[in-house]
């Protein structure tokens, strides 16, 4: 099957609007004490968190994701890969860049807490570390449950993201009116899920094809986003908001995938102009070297940040307008400028690293013979969901503390994960290129 450029393209734009969403709402000021701070926009400047709207790019991760993972589950099963071998693979080469850069910044926040540092100053860097990786748990749990989950996609096609859009909107009932403690939590799987099934039906030919389903999916998704929160009782904005309860990204609301239902329909209805578009050799060019460094970006875009903290803000040199004033915009545009060739040396400087991993042929085919035989994978992949879940909740230094324990869960996982490993085997990419060109945030994004 020739490789479709606009799911590349779907990664490289989610990336760079993940990016520069995250850039533009940290606002830095420097405190009288002479610290940094960093005000919640959204919460500040309540008229911002409209631009959430365009910034909230996820379901794009999570359609990009259910295509990639469809044709790869699929060519594997009938190379005759078992379901482990296959999960254990994508979970590597999703903790891989994941542990090393986690152990990289605990590393950093353990030497900076020995050595004294301000404990708020050393909570908000941790913050600021790990704002990102809320999707990494919930993708891993997606790829794990691919083969059973593609299973269902054979027997029963559209109707499986359907079914999961209707338990999730009762999940959702039961969680904002009945306030059941922790229920919501089983939203992070189904809601994100329908769009990560949506992505087996566009590979199929079952959504992408047909206009007029597209153009339901669109106008009924914005439709019941608006109702949701204009007549129901949900925020206009789809990124966390503080004090904002309920909220429609922690659990995952029906406003949300109200909103991602609309956003996969209007991302397949402009696909065939845009795939028009990547014909250009350039444009693809430019999409291909944004996917191959887009698990550099993703884990590594907020670095620049702390980088520009210490240079102008510990130092008195940055300017500093009223939080959210005309002059302080204005300022946002420079900033961006100066993140974005400051994230280039950072790139320029891993990437030695991202070539070396990618290079690593540690493909996991753990023997699919027994639970005996695949132990350490599937408990690998539980220690490694709970850190990660644990440090996109609290970060890598909460109340300014290093986390002893998620700290070891996660590297025991990353262990475990890629202990039980063997040859990497074909994966099949579209086009016949190397599975890690595929999309080095795991295929997906």
């Amino acid at each position: 099957m020739r490789r479709d450029r606009y799911v590349d393209f779907l990664r490289a734009w989610a990336i760079l609007l993940v990016m520069l969403g995250h850039w533009l709402i940290t606002g830095l000021v420097r405190r009288p004490d002479g610290e940094i701070g960093a005000p919640e926009l959204l919460a500040t400047v309540p008229w911002t968190q409209w631009l959430t709207l365009g910034f909230q790019i996820m379901p794009l991760f999570f359609l990009a994701g259910g295509y990639a993972a469809a044709g790869s589950w699929a060519r594997a099963r009938a190379g005759g890969g078992t379901a482990a071998g296959w999960v254990g693979q994508r979970a590597v080469r999703l903790l891989l860049p994941a542990g090393v850069y986690s152990g990289l910044v605990l590393t950093a926040v353990g030497v900076c807490s020995a050595l004294g540092v301000d404990p708020f100053t050393l909570a908000l860097v941790g913050w600021a570390m790990a704002m990102q990786f809320w999707f990494l748990p919930v993708y891993l749990l997606l790829s794990a449950l691919t083969p059973a989950l593609h299973a269902l996609h054979r027997r029963r096609g559209p109707r499986v993201p359907a079914g999961m859009a209707a338990a999730a909107l009762v999940i959702g009932v039961l969680d904002v009116a009945a306030d059941v403690t922790y229920v919501g939590a089983l939203n992070y799987v189904l809601v994100w899920g329908v769009v990560y099934q949506l992505g087996f039906c566009w590979r199929d030919g079952l959504v992408g094809g047909r206009r007029s389903l597209l153009v339901v999916l669109a106008v009924g998704g914005g439709a019941g986003f608006a109702a949701l929160v204009g007549f129901g009782p949900f925020p206009v904005s789809l990124i966390l908001v503080t004090g904002q309860d309920p909220g429609n990204t922690n659990p995952p609301s029906a406003a949300m995938l109200a909103w991602a239902t609309a956003q996969v329909g209007l991302c397949l209805l402009v696909a065939p102009a845009v795939r028009r578009w990547l014909e250009r050799e350039r444009v693809w060019r430019a999409v291909r070297m944004t996917g191959a460094a887009s698990m550099t970006l993703y884990l590594w875009h907020m670095l620049p940040v702390l980088v520009i903290a210490a240079a102008f803000y510990l130092t008195g040199l940055a300017p500093q307008p009223a939080f959210g004033s005309a002059a302080w915009w204005g300022w946002r545009v420079p900033w961006l400028l100066v993140l974005g060739v400051v994230l280039v040396g950072v790139v320029r400087m891993l990437w030695p690293l991202e070539r070396a991993l990618a290079l690593l042929d540690v493909g996991a085919r753990p023997d699919a013979s027994g639970l005996r035989r695949t132990w350490a994978l599937w408990a690998g992949l539980g220690l490694s969901v709970g850190a990660l879940t644990y440090f996109a909740g609290h970060g890598f230094a909460p109340d300014g503390r290093f986390p002893v324990w998620p700290a070891v869960a996660s590297g025991v996982g990353l262990v475990l994960v890629v202990w039980r490993r063997g040859p990497a085997g074909h994966m099949g990419d579209e086009d016949g290129a190397g599975a890690r060109d595929e999309g080095s945030l795991e295929e997906a994004a």
